[in-house]
């Protein structure tokens, strides 16, 4: 047993609410002028739209004040959208110079704090362009394009300074390599080049120090001064060492008891000249061979590192073993046989290649990417790739130079191609993010808006309490708030927490409330447990708690999953409490009594009968079944005692039962009421015991009180016995005695349409054959064919034959309304006509048995037989 439906509420329509007349609302319209119509210009009093907006128009060239600007949007979007759109992309344009201009303000303050510095850092100013483009500022108005310039005259002058510091270092390197060269020549050539050597590395410390001197010296990248110094001291350092052994030399060649130089070539030279023989070296063979195989084994080890690295690629590794290899044959090379030194050149030839062919692929790589920069901007306005995607390709193309940078020397050439494609590609890459940037402002202010509108809402509704129409208001601003547009992290993590905080403040009234309905709601769940825990109860009780759980869900909802979790525990108990009625009604409806028996034997014998498919049997079986069906008074008695012992589950039940118990016993008849007059015959209202097969004849409760009166009255009036109201069938038993009752009917039917076909297909057999000793019997022709009838047509097939049946079959076909055969049809209307014309003569329904003798007496033909059968089909049966 399910509970008891839920009632909504129906809408409640308004009522009281004053009519407006259109007539006297247009002429108060046209009697108050908008506040805002005069500062205008008449907008708002403007008849069309047309004309609103060339008012519009013509206001916004005024140059209006933002304010003002501000509060007329507001009014006007809401009443014409058209007109109102000039104002928004004027307040566009207005917002976007504002931003631009503060965007300079401070992008100019960033600048003129770094010109302003004694030391700027390089990578700073060159990003300062980058950012402020991102950041939206005019780097083509004033001041930033001054500003942008000096920034790129003072980075110019830092990187050329940079540029000369390289330039000197490889120029101390020259000069110090033209010292080592002079070193290995006679004494007297580097004598007669000392001079010129001196103005070299003279005019190399001036321009060195030239470069100290200069005001963009403090700015350069840390690296550069120290690698300067280094190159000073190292030169001073060789060209001291040369100008001490040249003036060593010179004294040796003056005096023969000077101390020789310490360069070995000189050496040689000055003791030559003395007459003088170079002493031989003292050395051990083994600790020469010993020196010889030590080297061996270290040039192996340096050849196996180098080889390794070409193996592999290794582009940075081979340039540092190639080099290692080259000073170690540089000092050892007299200590190595000639084998192992030819093995090593041909591995520095090698390096020498891969060097160089690293160098061209190192080329090849950077001309693709230089081209893949250049095809950003040569593509169509319709296929160019988006702001974001555009500035992930650019990141990408910028990291694989580098990647190429580091595998090979620079080229500085392809490096300023690449660097103008990539900036020139990076103009649209600031133009989306200034957009991005005006769309994230955008959506600022309206989350800010938005954050505001809640708290006024939250103020206004301080004491509403329709609180559906307050979850309804507040996920519309839950929706509003997550389709208001995309935020970057920071501005979102900075909104969100003021967002929570509004919606917090709003929802805490709601909640509050809902806190107290759930706890009603739980006290009507105990209330429902303790009800279905009782040992009686009534169903006004129950409904009762369910039409105050009904208005407690009305007046407060709660989250879906929640009320349908309170609800199914405020169900459970009560559904429990009706099915252990209908358990023990059910088991009070199963406990089948003695007429229920009876009437299931008989519903089961009638069954049996059916199945034999015996007219006869079925027919005493079904009558068998409504006398048990008929319980007499004593039986009624008998199963009406135990119904009254039973406690009913509900109030109207135990009524209706003690009612029945107490009917009292029906009494005799006492006079009938009919026509009195003399040679009237007694009349008789028909009986109601005949009730239609299948009918519900269980019977029911005894009518009580005023109920009663009238029934017997009425009984009294008919002239019959008052009816004895026998024990109600169970649903078993009733189901039983309908289905087989049901069930015997079909089959008399279908033995009957059987037994009928059987009849006809005899008879006209009996025709084909002119046999009338095989003329169905009259029992089986029925009730419809009369004796003569029959003798009749016994006699005509008796005889030989003679006539045409064709009238005969019309009028058999028009007696039992069925069609002719369309080659028949013009007879049977010509008949027709005729019959029209014999007004006194019989119709064809009621000649239609000497027809079918006429039929009968005439020759028998197979498209005659069928339609005589069809017509007999019809008539026999009728």
């Amino acid at each position: 047993m399910s509970l008891l439906p839920w009632r909504k509420n129906a809408p409640q329509s308004p009522v009281n609410e004053p009519a407006v007349n259109p007539s006297s609302a247009s002429a108060k319209t046209a009697q108050t002028q908008h506040p805002l119509d005069a500062a205008t210009g008449g907008v708002f009093s403007a008849a069309t739209s047309g004309e609103r907006l060339s008012r519009v128009k013509e206001w916004l060239a005024s140059e209006p004040a933002w304010e003002l600007m501000n509060e007329v949007f507001k009014e006007l979007s809401h009443r014409d959208r058209g007109a109102a759109k000039p104002l928004k992309e004027k307040m566009d344009e207005v917002r976007r110079l504002r931003t631009q201009e503060q965007a300079a303000v401070e992008w100019a303050a960033k600048a003129e704090s770094m010109l302003a510095q004694p030391r700027i850092n390089l990578a700073d100013a060159m990003a300062w362009q980058r950012d402020a483009a991102r950041a939206g500022a005019p780097l083509s108005r004033e001041p930033l394009a001054s500003l942008k310039q000096a920034l790129a005259e003072r980075v110019k002058a830092i990187e050329d300074l940079q540029h000369q510091v390289q330039v000197e270092r490889e120029a101390a390197v020259l000069l110090a390599q033209r010292i080592e060269v002079l070193s290995t020549k006679p004494w007297r050539e580097a004598l007669a080049a000392a001079d010129a050597l001196r103005g070299d590395v003279q005019q190399w410390q001036a321009q060195s120090g030239t470069l100290v001197n200069q005001a963009h010296w403090s700015s350069v990248e840390p690296k550069f001064p120290p690698m300067l110094e280094a190159s000073r001291q190292q030169l001073l350092l060789v060209w001291d060492a040369f100008e001490a052994a040249l003036a060593q030399a010179v004294a040796a060649e003056q005096d023969a008891s000077a101390p020789l130089p310490a360069v070995p070539v000189w050496a040689d030279e000055l003791r030559a000249a003395r007459g003088e023989s170079a002493p031989a070296p003292a050395v051990d063979p083994a600790e020469r061979e010993a020196m010889r195989a030590r080297a061996v084994a270290e040039l192996e080890a340096l050849l196996k590192v180098l080889a390794t690295d070409l193996e592999q690629g290794h582009g940075k590794a081979t340039p540092k073993a190639a080099a290692d290899v080259r000073q170690y044959l540089k000092s050892h090379a007299r200590l190595l046989p000639a084998d192992v030194e030819g093995k090593a050149q041909a591995l520095l030839a090698q390096a020498g290649e891969m060097e160089g062919w690293q160098r061209w692929r190192a080329d090849q790589l950077r001309e693709e990417l230089v081209k893949k920069a250049e095809a950003l901007t040569q593509v169509p306005e319709g296929q160019r790739l988006g702001g974001r995607k555009l500035q992930e390709t650019l990141r990408q193309l910028r990291a694989q130079w580098k990647t190429t940078d580091q595998g090979g020397a620079p080229n500085h050439a392809l490096w300023k191609r690449f660097d103008e494609a990539c900036n020139e590609a990076h103009k649209v890459v600031e133009a989306w993010l200034t957009q991005v940037r005006q769309q994230g402002e955008a959506h600022r202010a309206a989350r800010l808006a938005l954050i505001e509108e809640v708290k006024a809402w939250t103020l206004a509704h301080a004491s509403d309490s329709d609180w559906k129409a307050q979850i309804r208001a507040l996920h519309a601003f839950s929706e509003r708030w997550r389709e208001a547009g995309h935020l970057s992290e920071k501005q979102f993590a900075e909104l969100q927490p003021m967002w929570k905080a509004a919606m917090h403040d709003a929802h805490v009234r709601l909640e509050t409330e809902q806190a107290a309905s759930v706890a009603r709601r739980k006290a009507l769940i105990e209330e429902a447990q303790a009800l279905s825990t009782a040992p009686q109860w009534r169903i006004d009780d129950v409904k009762a708690l369910q039409q105050r759980w009904q208005a407690e869900a009305h007046a407060v909802p709660l989250e879906r999953k929640q009320e349908q979790k309170l609800w199914d525990a405020f169900r459970k108990p009560i559904d429990e409490a009706f099915a252990r009625k209908s358990v023990e009604r059910e088991k009070a409806a199963s406990a089948v009594s003695a007429h229920d028996q009876r009437v299931l034997a008989a519903a089961k014998a009638l069954d049996e009968a059916v199945a034999a498919a015996d007219a006869g049997r079925i027919h005493d079986a079904r009558r068998a079944l409504e006398e048990a069906m008929r319980a007499p008074a004593e039986v009624a008695a008998s199963v009406a005692a135990p119904v009254a012992t039973e406690a009913p589950a509900d109030s109207e039940e135990a009524t209706a039962a003690d009612a029945s118990v107490a009917a009292p016993a029906p009494r005799k008849l006492v006079a009938v009421r009919g026509d009195d007059r003399p040679g009237q015959a007694r009349t008789v209202a028909p009986s109601r015991d005949d009730r239609r097969p299948g009918r519900d004849v269980r019977g029911g409760r005894e009518p009580q009180g005023a109920d009663r009166g009238r029934r017997e009255s009425r009984d009294w009036r008919e002239g019959r016995e008052p009816r004895v109201l026998g024990p109600r069938l169970g649903d078993a038993a009733f189901r039983a005695q309908r289905q087989a009752i049901e069930h015997a009917e079909a089959a008399l039917r279908r033995l009957a349409a059987q037994a009928h076909g059987e009849v006809l297909t005899q008879l006209l057999a009996a025709w084909e054959s002119r046999d009338a000793a095989a003329m169905p019997a009259a029992q089986a022709l029925g009730s419809k064919v009369p004796a003569s009838a029959r003798t009749a047509w016994t006699q005509a097939l008796g005889n030989a034959p003679a006539g045409h049946a064709s009238e005969a079959l019309l009028r058999l076909e028009m007696a039992a309304e069925l069609p002719t055969p369309a080659e028949h049809l013009d007879a049977r209307r010509a008949l027709q006509l005729q019959l029209l014309t014999r007004r006194n003569d019989p119709a064809p329904a009621q000649t239609w048995a000497q027809d079918v003798g006429r039929v009968l007496a005439s020759a028998h033909d197979a498209a005659a037989a069928r339609r005589l059968l069809a017509a007999l089909k019809v008539l026999v049966r009728r």
